[in-house]
Order: C-alpha cells, then structure tokens, then sequence
C-alpha cells in the first residue's frame, strides 16, 4: 500500500506539472492539488502506522527472549529498519556491548592481578569445558566460548616466557601435546586451535589452524583417540514398555498421580523423540492442545515464548502429533501404551491441582500443581526405567540420562522400517548424518544373523 500510496503520488505530482503548463481552469488545478495533499497525508499515516506495528513486534520479541536486560535496552535504541525487527545495526550494536563489557573484564583482571600477591607461574589445571553464549535465543558471540581457552595458552605461553601472539608453532604444539597427555579429544583440541588462530597473528601469511604440522597433529590425535559413539543402548526398550502394562503404572483409572506422570513422561519422550526442554514446554492451553474430533489422537505445541536449541523457521513451534494405538492390535497390550490414553488421564487426573497451563505439573510437595522443571522431568523419565528394571528383578543400569530415550526411540524407529527422513523431522535433525553418526545405537537380537542357519518351513518339508 506505501508503493502504491507513493507511485500514485508522483503521478498527481506530474499532472499536477502539467495543468500548470496548459494553463487550464483553476478548478481542475485546485482538484488535483488536493488530491495530491491527500495522497501525501495517507502516506504519512500509513508509515506511522507501519512503524507502530514494528515496534510492537520488537517489544513483544524482547519480552519473550532469555535476553538479559542489558541486551534489551542496547536493541531498543537501534533504529527501525522498514518490514524488519532489527537489521544489521542490531549485530553491531551487540557486538558493541560485548566488546565493551570483556574489555571490563580484562581491565577487572588486570586490576586483580597487578594486586595479587606474586605467586610461581606454570603449568596450570585445564578447566572443564564450558561454553555459554552472550545471547541466547540465537544471537550468540562465535568469540566467547574461545575466551578461556585463550586465557589457558597465554599463561602458558607466560611460564615458557613467550609470547602468546607471536609465539612459533612450535610452543603451539608442545601446548597442544599437554593437552593431548592430559586426556583432552580431538574435538577439544581443535577448539583451542581455533580460540588460538582467533588472536594469534599467524605463521608465514596464514593461521595457526591451517599451518601444515597443527594439521597433522590433529590428524594424529584422531587417530589416538577417535571419537566415541554409542554402540548398545544403555537400557532395554521392550523390558521397561513390559513394565509400563503393569502395575503400579496400570490401571490408569486406579494409580496415584505419581506413576501417572512417570508413565506419560516417558511415553511422550519415546513417541515424539523430542528434548527434554521440548517436552517441558508444552502447554494445555486451547492454542497449543488439540484432540481430533474422532479421538483417534492429539496434536500438541510449546508456548508460543519456547525457543527451541537451533533457531530456524523448520525448528519454530513445531507440533507434536499422537496417534492412538488400536486395541485390537498385537496381543491387545497395545492400548496401555498408548500415548493418547496416557495423556488424557493425566489431564484429567491434574484439572483438579493445576495452578499452571504447563503440561507436566508438580504432583506433590510445596509446589504441587505449578510447573515442572525440566530437571525434574528428567529425573521422572530416569525414574521411570530405574523401576521398570527393578520390577523385572534385574539391577536398573547406570548412568541413564533422559536425554537417551532419543537415542534408543529413534534406533528402534529406523529397525522398524521407519523413513530417515521421518525419524529426523519427529527428533529435529537437519540431516540423516548427526542421526547416524551420534544417536544410532544396536538395537537388534544379540546374534541377528544367527536366522541364516534356522531352515525355512519349505526346507523342513523337504
């Protein structure tokens, strides 16, 4: 409407020019005048009207970001930018901010260090790997997670009396090689190459990271230690799912709210593969709980203030869809596992409790009836599988996390024949490879092919 507004507008503004040299009646002249003023005040109202819009989508926007208030107020004085909630000013001005706040710091380091007693310098311990961002939500610093490992080399560099950015490759590597002796990986390691090459001033015209020997000692290191993928799931899918047709999680009508909420808890996070922070974000409220008119399932969404770990438009408020299980279907114990009927217990079981439109609620304690966190929603899917194997007299395994039900869900998914493609849009994965390279574990018999040596039931005739 603005293009048109403005299109129309220099048109009236050309035969308005043209009356005027045609010397025609002042009538007509008065009458285009007019028309033109009039184009331009909607204009004018038009862009109050657009800018009003945008600025209510900013507020909203930053109202529901995990920004600090600090970031908040930095991307409220970057100027508007027409059809965009923030444009390139927005990432400069970030980048301000976080320039300006790791130089105080430093200059806070420095003033502890100059006031600190003197103390012998050496090797140091390597600190856990951490890695925050400055801004969730995706607006994140690639630099911040290379500040302590930088921080790591320079004070080698100071107990070896070198300097930390014009130091040969040769102290990169006797550095890199303490790393290695002290049981860093591979993947570790070309971290802190890269939080080096970041501010190194580099090797004969090019990076520390591309120097030829940096290369082949990664190369080396991965071959020490290569990665380690999962091979044996850490617990037994068809072992806890026995355990969940059976008491105390069965029957529905009849169990405490307790084993209601193991029992969904772990049924949603095998059925849709999802995170935990996905799973805790979920909402009874009528925009985000939908039933299919003829009960056959439920489709689900998060809060509309969910942010999900990779923040694209094919991550964005992704649904959830469950379907019910037919209970005429394998031995009929398919129907207590059906996810459907689970969910619509426990929502019935809770109306009478819930202070929060949350899925899962606290279902005792202090805080009974508010929202779950995801911690505690983790530990009701471990202490689901925990007491399914203690049911079943065998000792629970160790070390279970939630976080393994994507795993062991979606290997069994692609045994059963389900597409790749399918399994990584239900788990959020942009392509078959992280599947297959992190999250594929051996879900088969012990002995699969042992079913070549068994004869056919034509061989037996024979």
């Amino acid at each position: 409407m603005g293009r048109i507004g403005n299109s129309l507008s220099h048109l009236l503004l050309g035969l308005s020019t043209s009356l005027q040299q045609a010397q025609v009646e002042p009538s007509l002249q008065t009458l285009s005048d007019a028309s033109l003023q009039a184009f331009a005040l909607m204009a004018r109202e038009l862009g109050r009207t657009m800018s009003t819009l945008v600025q209510t989508r900013r507020q909203v926007w930053l109202a529901q970001s995990p920004l600090t208030e600090t970031c908040r107020k930095v991307l409220r004085a970057v100027p508007v930018e027409p059809g965009e909630l923030f444009g390139a000013a927005a990432l400069e001005a970030l980048e301000r901010a976080a320039r300006a706040r790791q130089t105080r710091q430093e200059l806070s380091g420095l003033h502890r260090s100059m006031s600190a007693p003197s103390r012998p310098r050496g090797p140091v311990a390597i600190p856990q790997r951490r890695s925050q961002p400055d801004y969730p939500g995706g607006l994140r610093r690639s630099q911040r997670p290379y500040e302590n490992r930088w921080k790591l080399f320079s004070d080698w560099c100071n107990g070896k009396a070198a300097d930390p950015v014009r130091c040969p490759v040769a102290i990169v590597l006797e550095f890199l090689q303490f790393l290695l002796d002290s049981g860093r990986s591979h993947s570790t390691l070309r971290v802190y190459v890269a939080a080096i090459s970041s501010r190194h001033e580099g090797v004969d015209g090019a990076t520390v990271g591309c120097h030829r020997l940096v290369s082949l000692f990664l190369r080396g290191a991965l071959r020490l230690r290569p990665p380690r993928t999962l091979r044996a799931p850490a617990w037994d899918l068809p072992l806890v799912l026995e355990a969940m047709s059976l008491p105390p999680f069965e029957p529905l009508t009849q169990v405490g709210l307790k084993w209601l909420s193991m029992k969904v808890a772990f049924l949603l996070a095998i059925t849709s593969a999802k995170r935990v922070g996905e799973l805790q974000a979920l909402s009874v409220a009528e925009t985000c709980l939908r039933w299919n008119p003829d009960g056959s399932g439920v489709v689900l969404w998060p809060n509309v203030a969910f942010l999900p770990k990779v923040l694209s438009r094919t991550h964005l408020n992704q649904p959830i869809r469950l379907a019910r299980f037919d209970s005429q279907s394998e031995e009929g114990r398919s129907e207590l596992l059906c996810p459907v009927r689970a969910l619509r217990a426990y929502i019935a079981a809770t109306a009478g409790i819930r202070q929060s439109e949350q899925l899962f609620v606290c279902h005792g304690g202090p805080n009974r009836g508010r929202a779950l966190s995801k911690q505690r929603l983790s530990h009701w899917v471990v202490d689901a599988i925990a007491h399914a194997y203690g049911a079943s007299g065998r000792p629970p395994p160790s070390g279970v996390r939630c976080h393994s039900t994507r795993s062991v869900a979606t290997s069994w998914a692609a045994l059963r024949g389900v597409p790749l493609e399918a399994i990584c849009a239900a788990a959020s994965w942009a392509t078959p490879g992280t599947f297959t390279r992190f999250y594929r574990v051996n879900v088969a018999g012990h002995c699969p092919m042992a079913a070549v040596l068994r004869p056919s039931s034509a061989d037996s005739k024979e």
